[in-house]
């Protein structure tokens, strides 16, 4: 009998076990809001904004103060063979990306564990 009830709680573990995938749990779709938050260093590894000298060239400020806190509308969403998930991000007030930019793209969890965007529930 206890060898019974102890198959009975293995089988029901296991098939509980099945039903929690983590990877379905942070899964973005399109239309989905983020937003940009400001980096200290002034850099953005994950998010692939230009590189300040380009936005000197094309008439910007050489800073990311104008993309902190900006609302942004996920509007791609590709995910590659290696499990990387890779989003093109547009602002949400039909704005462009420093007076020239109308989308950029980012690595989605790369992006989120790094602080670089956050997610608006």
């Amino acid at each position: 009998m206890k060898n019974l009830a102890f198959l009975f709680f293995l089988a029901f573990g296991v098939t509980f076990a099945n039903n929690t995938n983590p990877t379905t749990q942070n899964e973005v779709k399109v239309g989905d809001e983020l937003v940009i938050n400001k980096q200290n260093p002034d850099k953005f590894n994950h998010v692939d904004f230009p590189r300040l000298n380009f936005i000197v060239k094309r008439g910007g400020l050489a800073n990311y103060n104008s993309v902190d806190g900006h609302v942004v509308l996920v509007k791609n969403v590709e995910t590659n063979a290696n499990g990387e998930t890779k989003v093109t991000l547009e602002s949400k007030n039909g704005k462009k990306f420093f007076g020239f930019l109308n989308s950029v793209d980012a690595d989605y969890n790369k992006a989120l564990n790094a602080g670089e965007l956050s997610v608006i529930k």
